[in-house]
């Protein structure tokens, strides 16, 4: 069975299939890809670019009704994609501008401020597509893929947990069998934010006995039209535009070159796990977290100065003013966090302490802002009718997506060399 994109009008037929090629090389980095940056003035003018672009496709009655429906149209990526965001994830060999992690966070950023939906796209096209490709695909999976993840036209979804494995993902039990030069897969794969809409499903297979854990692995990117996938939504408080998806596969076929990275990586899928595409994407969390604290300050910093109670603007009042100032003063500490964290990255060094530092700090942070700011609202910030009471539902998912703050911290506690006994 070919490894296609989902059918729609400027898709290539280059797409449908993936010829033998060289593995991956599972531990690339990604500052060696690099061939072009922004500065920090080129980032400025992209980030009024976004603003421009968010308030053309994006009021806020078109983010409400994402909200409310949980959909959000996919065709949205083409509109990023216009302002180069999908090319700043790919090198420029293979149509792209990057890999500039700064600008990937920045953008992240900036459209999470209005709709986490639209950040979730460029998530499912850079980090899950690209990133990974970069990373651990082929030299032919590359090239095949990466042009058309530049040009925003393919997205990616993850299968990593499932009913029964959250953060253990050694424990996965979505099973992949060889059968000559194809592989038979069967099992379920849950959280799988996106799955209706992507055109690929990165998914974490178990490919021998359970009990030997990592050393059994496989990544596969499985078409998400495949025969005998059957995905179907899960209902959720926030996060909502990007549907939340349970993904059951049912003797899917797809060939071996669909192994990410090619044949070769086949049981190599732990390594490619926690490789630089997991350092990539644990800057998502926070830049996501850090757009949707600023969207809370700022509602609650212009309605502190409009509301009026005892005959004066409620910013008047002591712990108004308090808690306004200090929401701004953990925004800043952050800031600070993601950029150390994007510095180790963009510099070629270690980057596990610094971005799984940022992921555990901004996210809870984040949910400490929101929740001040939504208390300077009082019952306004309970209600529909202002932009707060989403946040707030927004933002609660953070500290457990990209893994929870508890394995955040275990892994820290680790990686500082702090024994167990």
């Amino acid at each position: 069975m070919p490894l296609s994109a989902r059918s729609r009008p400027g898709t290539a037929s280059r797409w449908n299939s993936l010829a033998d090629g060289a593995a991956g090389e599972p531990h690339r980095r990604f500052a060696d890809m690099s061939t072009a940056g922004l500065d920090e003035a080129g980032r400025e003018l992209l980030r009024g670019s976004i603003r421009r672009m968010l308030d053309r496709i994006a009021p806020l009655e078109n983010v409400a009704r994402w909200n409310r429906d949980d959909c959000i149209p996919r065709d949205y990526i083409s509109d990023l994609a216009d302002l180069g965001l999908c090319m700043a994830a790919v090198p420029a060999q293979f149509g792209g501008t990057g890999p500039d992690h700064r600008v990937i966070a920045l953008a992240i950023e900036e459209l999470s401020s209005r709709s986490p939906a639209l950040a979730s796209l460029l998530i499912q096209n850079a980090i899950y597509g690209s990133m990974n490709l970069l990373a651990s695909g082929s030299a032919e999976q590359q090239a095949r893929l990466l042009p058309d993840l530049a040009a925003g036209r393919l997205l990616f979804a993850y299968g990593l947990s499932e009913p029964n494995v959250g953060s253990d993902l050694a424990s996965v039990e979505t099973r992949a069998e060889r059968r000559g030069s194809r592989i038979v897969v069967n099992g379920t794969k849950r959280w799988c934010s996106g799955a209706d809409i992507c055109d690929f499903i990165v998914t974490l297979v178990r490919t021998g006995p359970i009990e030997a854990r990592r050393a059994n692995l496989s990544i596969l990117l499985i078409p998400s039209t495949s025969d005998g996938i059957t995905i179907s939504a899960m209902a959720t408080m926030g996060m909502r535009g990007i549907k939340t998806c349970e993904v059951t596969f049912d003797d899917v076929v797809v060939p071996v070159e669909n192994v990410l990275g090619g044949p070769p990586c086949w049981d190599r899928g732990w390594q490619q796990l926690v490789g630089p595409a997991l350092e990539a994407e644990k800057i998502q969390v926070p830049a996501m977290g850090i757009g949707i604290a600023r969207s809370a300050i700022d509602e609650a910093w212009s309605y502190a100065q409009t509301r009026r109670q005892f005959g004066v603007p409620i910013c008047a009042h002591q712990s108004i003013r308090h808690a306004l100032v200090d929401a701004k003063m953990k925004l800043l500490a952050c800031r600070a966090m993601l950029d150390r964290a994007l510095s180790a990255i963009s510099e070629n060094r270690d980057s596990a302490v610094e971005t799984s530092m940022a992921k555990l700090f901004v996210a809870e942070t984040a949910c400490e802002i929101v929740l001040s700011c939504q208390r300077i609202l009082g019952a306004y910030g309970y209600a529909e009718g202002f932009q707060m009471e989403r946040l707030v539902r927004d933002v609660l998912v953070l500290p457990i997506w990209g893994g929870s703050s508890a394995i955040q911290r275990n892994n820290l506690a680790s990686l500082l060399g702090l024994p167990r006994a």
